[in-house]
Protein backbone atom coordinates (compact mmCIF):
# COMPACT_ATOMS: atom_id res chain seq x y z
CA UNK A 1 0.00 0.00 0.00
CA UNK A 2 1.76 3.26 -0.50
CA UNK A 3 1.80 6.21 1.65
CA UNK A 4 -0.55 8.82 0.86
CA UNK A 5 -0.96 10.78 4.32
CA UNK A 6 1.51 13.36 4.40
CA UNK A 7 1.83 16.69 6.81
CA UNK A 8 2.55 20.19 4.93
CA UNK A 9 5.06 22.01 6.35
CA UNK A 10 4.82 26.07 5.84
CA UNK A 11 8.26 27.55 5.43
CA UNK A 12 9.77 31.33 4.75
CA UNK A 13 10.30 31.98 1.51
CA UNK A 14 13.87 32.71 1.92
CA UNK A 15 14.34 29.19 2.70
CA UNK A 16 12.30 27.70 -0.55
CA UNK A 17 11.08 29.91 -3.36
CA UNK A 18 7.37 29.85 -4.70
CA UNK A 19 8.02 27.03 -7.27
CA UNK A 20 9.50 24.20 -5.17
CA UNK A 21 8.09 21.81 -2.76
CA UNK A 22 10.66 19.83 -0.59
CA UNK A 23 9.30 16.34 -0.13
CA UNK A 24 10.69 13.31 2.29
CA UNK A 25 12.97 10.76 -0.02
CA UNK A 26 10.30 7.91 1.29
CA UNK A 27 7.60 9.30 -0.30
CA UNK A 28 9.61 10.25 -3.90
CA UNK A 29 10.96 6.64 -3.73
CA UNK A 30 7.33 4.73 -3.38
CA UNK A 31 5.51 7.18 -5.56
CA UNK A 32 8.61 6.98 -8.38
CA UNK A 33 8.52 10.99 -8.32
CA UNK A 34 11.19 12.94 -10.23
CA UNK A 35 13.60 14.95 -8.94
CA UNK A 36 14.41 18.33 -10.22
CA UNK A 37 12.06 17.90 -13.20
CA UNK A 38 9.11 20.26 -14.46
CA UNK A 39 6.06 18.80 -12.71
CA UNK A 40 2.52 20.26 -11.91
CA UNK A 41 1.08 20.83 -8.00
CA UNK A 42 -2.54 20.49 -7.93
CA UNK A 43 -4.97 21.00 -4.96
CA UNK A 44 -8.97 20.90 -6.18
CA UNK A 45 -8.81 23.35 -8.89
CA UNK A 46 -5.71 25.02 -8.09
CA UNK A 47 -2.90 24.40 -10.06
CA UNK A 48 0.90 25.28 -10.17
CA UNK A 49 4.58 24.75 -12.19
CA UNK A 50 6.89 23.14 -9.15
CA UNK A 51 10.05 21.16 -9.13
CA UNK A 52 9.95 18.42 -6.33
CA UNK A 53 13.34 18.41 -3.67
CA UNK A 54 13.70 14.97 -2.14
CA UNK A 55 14.69 15.17 1.61
CA UNK A 56 16.65 12.40 3.21
CA UNK A 57 15.14 11.42 6.96
CA UNK A 58 11.81 13.23 6.73
CA UNK A 59 8.67 11.92 6.51
CA UNK A 60 6.44 14.87 5.10
CA UNK A 61 6.19 18.11 3.38
CA UNK A 62 7.52 21.69 3.41
CA UNK A 63 6.00 24.58 0.94
CA UNK A 64 6.83 28.44 0.76
CA UNK A 65 4.29 30.38 2.94
CA UNK A 66 2.66 32.43 0.48
CA UNK A 67 1.88 29.38 -1.73
CA UNK A 68 0.06 27.59 0.96
CA UNK A 69 -1.61 30.89 2.45
CA UNK A 70 -2.70 31.05 -1.91
CA UNK A 71 -4.44 26.95 -1.10
CA UNK A 72 -5.85 27.64 2.04
CA UNK A 73 -3.32 25.26 4.06
CA UNK A 74 -2.05 26.18 7.39
CA UNK A 75 1.39 25.24 8.67
CA UNK A 76 0.80 21.68 9.85
CA UNK A 77 -2.00 20.66 7.89
CA UNK A 78 -2.32 16.54 7.06
CA UNK A 79 -3.26 15.59 3.50
CA UNK A 80 -3.51 12.72 0.89
CA UNK A 81 -0.92 12.68 -1.72
CA UNK A 82 -0.73 11.01 -4.91
CA UNK A 83 1.49 11.12 -8.37
CA UNK A 84 -0.16 10.49 -11.67
CA UNK A 85 3.17 9.62 -13.85
CA UNK A 86 1.19 10.25 -17.29
CA UNK A 87 0.47 13.85 -16.73
CA UNK A 88 3.46 14.18 -14.49
CA UNK A 89 0.87 15.93 -11.67
CA UNK A 90 0.94 15.78 -8.21
CA UNK A 91 -2.04 15.69 -6.43
CA UNK A 92 -3.12 17.03 -2.94
CA UNK A 93 -6.62 16.91 -1.77
CA UNK A 94 -9.24 15.61 -1.44
CA UNK A 95 -10.64 19.08 -0.92
CA UNK A 96 -14.10 19.38 -0.02
CA UNK A 97 -16.66 22.71 0.17
CA UNK A 98 -19.18 22.47 1.82
CA UNK A 99 -21.57 25.05 0.56
CA UNK A 100 -23.70 26.29 3.13
CA UNK A 101 -26.90 28.74 3.72
CA UNK A 102 -25.38 31.66 5.42
CA UNK A 103 -22.42 32.81 7.89
CA UNK A 104 -22.30 35.85 10.44
CA UNK A 105 -18.98 37.24 9.62
CA UNK A 106 -19.52 39.49 12.61
CA UNK A 107 -19.74 36.09 15.42
CA UNK A 108 -15.78 34.83 14.48
CA UNK A 109 -16.42 32.28 16.90
CA UNK A 110 -20.19 30.95 15.44
CA UNK A 111 -19.40 32.20 11.73
CA UNK A 112 -22.11 29.55 11.00
CA UNK A 113 -24.68 30.08 13.67
CA UNK A 114 -26.50 27.05 14.98
CA UNK A 115 -24.45 24.72 12.13
CA UNK A 116 -20.90 25.88 13.74
CA UNK A 117 -20.42 22.63 15.83
CA UNK A 118 -21.03 20.43 13.46
CA UNK A 119 -18.72 22.79 11.05
CA UNK A 120 -15.89 22.21 13.51
CA UNK A 121 -16.47 18.36 13.80
CA UNK A 122 -16.10 18.10 10.12
CA UNK A 123 -12.80 20.10 10.38
CA UNK A 124 -11.40 17.78 13.18
CA UNK A 125 -12.49 14.21 11.14
CA UNK A 126 -11.02 15.65 8.06
CA UNK A 127 -7.72 16.63 9.94
CA UNK A 128 -7.80 13.01 11.28
CA UNK A 129 -8.22 11.24 7.41
CA UNK A 130 -6.18 13.36 5.64
CA UNK A 131 -8.57 15.98 4.01
CA UNK A 132 -9.15 19.40 3.89
CA UNK A 133 -12.51 21.45 4.20
CA UNK A 134 -14.22 24.79 3.26
CA UNK A 135 -17.13 26.31 4.29
CA UNK A 136 -18.61 28.88 1.77
CA UNK A 137 -21.97 30.39 1.18
CA UNK A 138 -24.12 31.12 -2.03
CA UNK A 139 -22.46 35.23 -1.64
CA UNK A 140 -18.73 33.23 -1.29
CA UNK A 141 -19.46 32.07 -5.29
CA UNK A 142 -17.54 34.47 -7.48
CA UNK A 143 -18.07 35.26 -11.25
CA UNK A 144 -14.66 33.36 -12.17
CA UNK A 145 -15.09 29.83 -11.03
CA UNK A 146 -11.75 29.48 -10.27
CA UNK A 147 -12.37 30.57 -6.81
CA UNK A 148 -14.62 31.14 -3.73
CA UNK A 149 -14.83 33.18 -0.87
CA UNK A 150 -14.46 31.00 1.88
CA UNK A 151 -14.18 29.61 5.70
CA UNK A 152 -11.11 27.79 7.31
CA UNK A 153 -10.53 26.62 10.47
CA UNK A 154 -6.81 27.67 11.62
CA UNK A 155 -6.59 28.60 15.23
CA UNK A 156 -9.90 30.13 14.97
CA UNK A 157 -12.69 30.70 11.93
CA UNK A 158 -10.67 32.33 8.60
CA UNK A 159 -11.93 33.79 5.57
CA UNK A 160 -10.03 33.97 2.64
CA UNK A 161 -9.89 33.17 -1.31
CA UNK A 162 -9.66 29.23 -1.92
CA UNK A 163 -9.53 27.02 -4.89
CA UNK A 164 -12.39 25.00 -6.26
CA UNK A 165 -12.40 22.07 -4.25
CA UNK A 166 -12.36 18.55 -5.48
CA UNK A 167 -16.04 17.61 -4.29
CA UNK A 168 -18.84 20.10 -3.06
CA UNK A 169 -21.78 19.09 -0.58
CA UNK A 170 -24.99 20.70 -1.24
CA UNK A 171 -25.90 21.75 2.26
CA UNK A 172 -28.48 24.94 1.57
CA UNK A 173 -31.11 24.64 3.73
CA UNK A 174 -33.25 26.80 1.20
CA UNK A 175 -34.44 26.20 -2.40
CA UNK A 176 -34.91 29.90 -2.96
CA UNK A 177 -31.00 30.02 -2.41
CA UNK A 178 -30.26 26.84 -4.32
CA UNK A 179 -32.23 28.41 -7.17
CA UNK A 180 -30.46 31.55 -7.48
CA UNK A 181 -28.89 31.93 -11.03
CA UNK A 182 -25.05 31.78 -9.48
CA UNK A 183 -25.60 29.11 -7.46
CA UNK A 184 -27.03 27.03 -10.02
CA UNK A 185 -24.40 28.33 -13.21
CA UNK A 186 -21.62 27.47 -10.24
CA UNK A 187 -22.49 23.97 -9.83
CA UNK A 188 -22.19 23.07 -13.82
CA UNK A 189 -19.21 25.26 -14.51
CA UNK A 190 -17.39 23.19 -11.64
CA UNK A 191 -17.92 19.71 -12.50
CA UNK A 192 -17.54 21.13 -16.28
CA UNK A 193 -14.09 22.85 -15.92
CA UNK A 194 -12.97 21.38 -12.85
CA UNK A 195 -14.33 17.54 -12.83
CA UNK A 196 -15.70 18.92 -9.34
CA UNK A 197 -18.45 16.02 -8.02
CA UNK A 198 -21.37 17.60 -6.43
CA UNK A 199 -23.42 15.60 -3.92
CA UNK A 200 -26.82 16.03 -2.29
CA UNK A 201 -27.24 18.42 -5.20
CA UNK A 202 -30.50 19.11 -5.20
CA UNK A 203 -34.01 19.39 -2.90
CA UNK A 204 -36.33 16.57 -3.64
CA UNK A 205 -40.26 17.91 -3.56
CA UNK A 206 -42.53 14.54 -2.23
CA UNK A 207 -44.21 14.08 -5.45
CA UNK A 208 -41.29 13.84 -7.59
CA UNK A 209 -39.65 10.63 -5.26
CA UNK A 210 -43.50 8.96 -4.98
CA UNK A 211 -43.98 9.25 -8.61
CA UNK A 212 -40.05 8.54 -9.24
CA UNK A 213 -40.46 5.16 -6.87
CA UNK A 214 -43.74 3.87 -7.93
CA UNK A 215 -41.96 3.07 -10.92
CA UNK A 216 -40.10 0.23 -9.30
CA UNK A 217 -42.55 -2.96 -8.53
CA UNK A 218 -40.22 -3.84 -5.39
CA UNK A 219 -40.80 -0.16 -3.71
CA UNK A 220 -44.59 -0.36 -4.08
CA UNK A 221 -45.08 -2.04 -0.70
CA UNK A 222 -43.76 1.21 0.66
CA UNK A 223 -45.55 3.76 -0.47
CA UNK A 224 -48.90 4.75 0.71
CA UNK A 225 -51.05 6.29 -2.01
CA UNK A 226 -50.26 9.36 -2.45
CA UNK A 227 -50.99 12.12 -5.56
CA UNK A 228 -50.46 15.66 -6.47
CA UNK A 229 -53.97 17.13 -4.96
CA UNK A 230 -55.42 19.37 -8.31
CA UNK A 231 -58.72 19.72 -7.41
CA UNK A 232 -61.92 18.65 -5.44
CA UNK A 233 -62.64 15.20 -7.54
CA UNK A 234 -59.22 14.10 -6.28
CA UNK A 235 -59.84 15.24 -2.69
CA UNK A 236 -63.63 13.30 -2.71
CA UNK A 237 -61.93 9.74 -4.55
CA UNK A 238 -59.49 9.80 -1.55
CA UNK A 239 -61.72 10.60 1.33
CA UNK A 240 -64.34 8.20 -0.11
CA UNK A 241 -61.42 5.44 0.07
CA UNK A 242 -59.31 6.29 3.24
CA UNK A 243 -60.98 7.63 6.67
CA UNK A 244 -58.04 9.69 6.51
CA UNK A 245 -55.89 11.66 4.14
CA UNK A 246 -53.21 14.03 5.14
CA UNK A 247 -52.60 16.79 2.67
CA UNK A 248 -48.73 18.18 2.72
CA UNK A 249 -46.72 20.79 0.76
CA UNK A 250 -44.85 19.37 -1.79
CA UNK A 251 -42.10 21.30 -0.61
CA UNK A 252 -42.57 21.25 2.61
CA UNK A 253 -40.27 20.96 5.86
CA UNK A 254 -40.14 20.52 9.35
CA UNK A 255 -44.24 19.55 9.48
CA UNK A 256 -45.24 22.81 8.65
CA UNK A 257 -48.20 22.99 7.03
CA UNK A 258 -49.27 19.95 6.92
CA UNK A 259 -53.27 18.97 7.31
CA UNK A 260 -55.05 15.61 8.42
CA UNK A 261 -58.27 15.23 7.28
CA UNK A 262 -60.60 12.56 8.86
CA UNK A 263 -63.93 11.44 7.87
CA UNK A 264 -66.47 11.62 11.14
CA UNK A 265 -68.88 8.64 12.41
CA UNK A 266 -70.81 11.60 12.47
CA UNK A 267 -71.11 12.83 8.93
CA UNK A 268 -68.94 15.78 8.30
CA UNK A 269 -64.99 15.73 8.57
CA UNK A 270 -62.81 17.36 10.86
CA UNK A 271 -59.37 19.42 9.71
CA UNK A 272 -56.50 19.16 11.75
CA UNK A 273 -54.40 22.04 11.11
CA UNK A 274 -50.40 22.00 12.42
CA UNK A 275 -49.38 25.60 13.81
CA UNK A 276 -46.39 26.46 15.69
CA UNK A 277 -48.72 26.40 19.35
CA UNK A 278 -49.92 22.91 18.28
CA UNK A 279 -53.15 21.73 16.78
CA UNK A 280 -56.27 23.69 15.48
CA UNK A 281 -59.11 21.41 14.31
CA UNK A 282 -62.02 22.72 12.50
CA UNK A 283 -65.34 20.77 11.62
CA UNK A 284 -67.20 20.92 7.95
CA UNK A 285 -70.41 19.75 8.06
CA UNK A 286 -69.72 18.71 4.18
CA UNK A 287 -66.16 17.85 1.97
CA UNK A 288 -67.01 21.21 -0.46
CA UNK A 289 -66.76 23.39 2.78
CA UNK A 290 -63.63 21.93 3.82
CA UNK A 291 -62.52 21.81 0.12
CA UNK A 292 -63.22 25.61 -0.07
CA UNK A 293 -62.04 26.49 3.10
CA UNK A 294 -58.29 25.80 1.83
CA UNK A 295 -58.19 26.10 -1.85
CA UNK A 296 -57.49 29.48 -0.61
CA UNK A 297 -54.16 28.21 0.44
CA UNK A 298 -54.07 25.85 -2.68
CA UNK A 299 -53.12 28.93 -4.97
CA UNK A 300 -50.01 29.45 -3.26
CA UNK A 301 -49.12 25.81 -2.09
CA UNK A 302 -49.09 22.40 -4.26
CA UNK A 303 -50.26 19.77 -1.69
CA UNK A 304 -49.19 16.40 -2.00
CA UNK A 305 -52.61 14.63 -0.75
CA UNK A 306 -51.54 10.59 1.44
CA UNK A 307 -53.34 7.90 1.99
CA UNK A 308 -53.73 7.89 6.03
CA UNK A 309 -52.24 5.48 8.36
CA UNK A 310 -52.93 3.26 11.16
CA UNK A 311 -49.62 3.96 12.97
CA UNK A 312 -48.20 2.59 15.71
CA UNK A 313 -48.26 5.17 18.99
CA UNK A 314 -46.99 5.31 22.69
CA UNK A 315 -49.87 6.32 24.55
CA UNK A 316 -51.93 7.91 21.86
CA UNK A 317 -48.53 9.68 20.78
CA UNK A 318 -47.67 8.94 16.92
CA UNK A 319 -44.12 7.56 16.19
CA UNK A 320 -42.03 7.65 13.57
CA UNK A 321 -38.76 7.13 12.09
CA UNK A 322 -36.06 9.11 10.62
CA UNK A 323 -33.28 6.85 9.02
CA UNK A 324 -29.84 8.54 7.77
CA UNK A 325 -28.75 6.92 5.06
CA UNK A 326 -25.45 7.38 3.84
CA UNK A 327 -22.76 6.39 0.89
CA UNK A 328 -19.85 4.91 2.19
CA UNK A 329 -15.64 4.62 1.85
CA UNK A 330 -16.70 2.10 -1.36
CA UNK A 331 -19.41 3.97 -2.49
CA UNK A 332 -22.31 1.91 -1.25
CA UNK A 333 -25.45 3.34 0.80
CA UNK A 334 -25.40 1.76 4.26
CA UNK A 335 -27.20 2.61 7.19
CA UNK A 336 -25.77 5.12 9.50
CA UNK A 337 -28.32 5.47 12.30
CA UNK A 338 -32.38 4.80 12.51
CA UNK A 339 -33.71 7.04 15.32
CA UNK A 340 -37.68 7.10 16.78
CA UNK A 341 -39.39 10.10 16.78
CA UNK A 342 -42.82 10.32 19.17
CA UNK A 343 -44.78 13.34 18.53
CA UNK A 344 -45.41 15.93 21.01
CA UNK A 345 -48.45 15.97 23.15
CA UNK A 346 -50.78 18.64 20.92
CA UNK A 347 -49.24 17.79 17.67
CA UNK A 348 -49.94 14.83 14.99
CA UNK A 349 -46.21 15.18 13.70
CA UNK A 350 -43.23 13.95 14.90
CA UNK A 351 -40.60 16.70 14.01
CA UNK A 352 -38.65 18.03 16.98
CA UNK A 353 -39.54 21.27 15.79
CA UNK A 354 -42.79 20.75 16.62
CA UNK A 355 -42.06 19.44 20.20
CA UNK A 356 -41.62 15.84 19.55
CA UNK A 357 -38.94 13.15 21.43
CA UNK A 358 -36.08 11.26 19.83
CA UNK A 359 -35.52 7.79 21.47
CA UNK A 360 -33.90 4.06 20.22
CA UNK A 361 -36.06 1.77 17.76
CA UNK A 362 -36.21 -0.56 20.33
CA UNK A 363 -37.22 1.55 22.90
CA UNK A 364 -39.79 2.97 21.10
CA UNK A 365 -41.19 -0.35 19.69
CA UNK A 366 -40.99 -1.61 23.22
CA UNK A 367 -43.59 1.14 24.22
CA UNK A 368 -45.66 1.04 21.59
CA UNK A 369 -48.72 -0.91 20.72
CA UNK A 370 -47.48 -3.27 17.93
CA UNK A 371 -48.88 -6.02 18.42
CA UNK A 372 -46.94 -8.69 16.32
CA UNK A 373 -43.85 -8.40 14.69
CA UNK A 374 -41.54 -6.63 17.49
CA UNK A 375 -38.31 -8.70 17.21
CA UNK A 376 -38.39 -8.00 13.07
CA UNK A 377 -39.28 -3.97 13.06
CA UNK A 378 -35.67 -2.89 13.58
CA UNK A 379 -33.85 -5.14 10.63
CA UNK A 380 -37.59 -3.93 8.38
CA UNK A 381 -36.53 -0.36 8.35
CA UNK A 382 -32.70 -0.85 8.14
CA UNK A 383 -33.80 -2.87 4.73
CA UNK A 384 -36.47 -0.38 3.67
CA UNK A 385 -34.25 2.80 4.39
CA UNK A 386 -31.78 0.67 1.96
CA UNK A 387 -33.72 -0.18 -0.81
CA UNK A 388 -35.63 3.56 -1.00
CA UNK A 389 -32.37 4.98 -1.03
CA UNK A 390 -31.48 2.72 -3.89
CA UNK A 391 -34.33 3.08 -5.57
CA UNK A 392 -34.15 7.32 -5.39
CA UNK A 393 -30.20 6.55 -7.16
CA UNK A 394 -32.22 4.52 -10.01
CA UNK A 395 -35.01 6.44 -10.75
CA UNK A 396 -34.01 10.19 -10.05
CA UNK A 397 -31.40 11.67 -12.17
CA UNK A 398 -29.38 13.48 -9.28
CA UNK A 399 -26.41 12.82 -7.31
CA UNK A 400 -26.74 11.74 -3.54
CA UNK A 401 -24.51 11.05 -0.90
CA UNK A 402 -26.60 11.29 2.19
CA UNK A 403 -30.36 10.97 2.58
CA UNK A 404 -32.61 11.84 5.69
CA UNK A 405 -35.50 8.39 4.63
CA UNK A 406 -38.50 8.95 6.92
CA UNK A 407 -40.43 6.04 7.98
CA UNK A 408 -43.82 4.52 9.78
CA UNK A 409 -44.77 1.13 11.34
CA UNK A 410 -48.24 0.47 11.21
CA UNK A 411 -50.32 -1.64 13.84
CA UNK A 412 -50.00 -4.59 11.74
CA UNK A 413 -46.39 -4.47 11.66
CA UNK A 414 -45.65 -3.10 7.91
CA UNK A 415 -43.15 -0.30 6.66
CA UNK A 416 -44.08 2.43 5.12
CA UNK A 417 -42.10 5.90 3.30
CA UNK A 418 -43.59 8.87 4.74
CA UNK A 419 -40.41 11.14 3.12
CA UNK A 420 -37.23 11.97 2.25
CA UNK A 421 -35.21 14.57 2.49
CA UNK A 422 -32.01 15.40 0.07
CA UNK A 423 -30.33 17.95 3.35
CA UNK A 424 -30.80 15.99 6.24
CA UNK A 425 -30.09 18.15 9.46
CA UNK A 426 -27.26 17.89 11.48
CA UNK A 427 -28.42 18.14 14.96
CA UNK A 428 -31.54 15.64 14.30
CA UNK A 429 -29.87 11.83 15.20
CA UNK A 430 -27.08 11.89 17.42
CA UNK A 431 -26.08 14.65 19.92
CA UNK A 432 -22.94 16.02 19.51
CA UNK A 433 -20.44 15.49 21.98
CA UNK A 434 -16.49 17.41 22.73
CA UNK A 435 -14.53 13.80 22.08
CA UNK A 436 -15.87 11.97 19.73
CA UNK A 437 -16.22 12.44 15.48
CA UNK A 438 -19.83 11.25 14.44
CA UNK A 439 -20.24 8.26 12.66
CA UNK A 440 -22.25 10.12 10.13
CA UNK A 441 -19.75 13.32 9.77
CA UNK A 442 -16.99 10.31 8.77
CA UNK A 443 -18.96 8.44 6.37
CA UNK A 444 -19.07 12.26 4.37
CA UNK A 445 -16.00 12.48 4.55
CA UNK A 446 -14.66 9.00 3.71
CA UNK A 447 -17.34 9.27 0.86
CA UNK A 448 -15.62 12.45 -0.22
CA UNK A 449 -12.48 10.60 -0.27
CA UNK A 450 -13.74 7.71 -2.45
CA UNK A 451 -14.90 10.44 -4.85
CA UNK A 452 -12.01 11.82 -5.76
CA UNK A 453 -9.81 8.59 -5.66
CA UNK A 454 -7.95 9.89 -2.18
Amino acid sequence: MLKSKVAVQAVGSGLLPDDAIMLGESYMKQWKIPQGQPLTLRLGGYQQPIKVVSVARYEGMRMNQSLARRIGLANGATLRMHYAEKSSTLSLGPLIGVLVSRDYPHMPDRPFGSITMFCKELVDGCAAQGAHVYFFTPNGIQESTDSVEGWVYQSGWKRMPLPIADIVNNRLTSRKLENKPNVQSFMKEVKRKHNTQVFNEKFLDKHEVFDALRGASSLAKYLPESHLLRNFTMLKAMCSKYYTVFLKPVRGSLGKGIIKISRLETGGYQAMFTTTAGTRKQHYTSLLKLFSAISGKMKTVRYQIQQGLTLIDIAKRPVDFRALVQKNASGVWTVTSIVARTAGGAHFVSNLARGGTLSTVREAIGKSNLAAGRQEAAAKLQKAALEIAEGIDTHIPAHFGELGIDLAVDTSGRVWLLEVNSKPSKNDNTPLTDQKIRPSVLRMIQYSRYLSGF
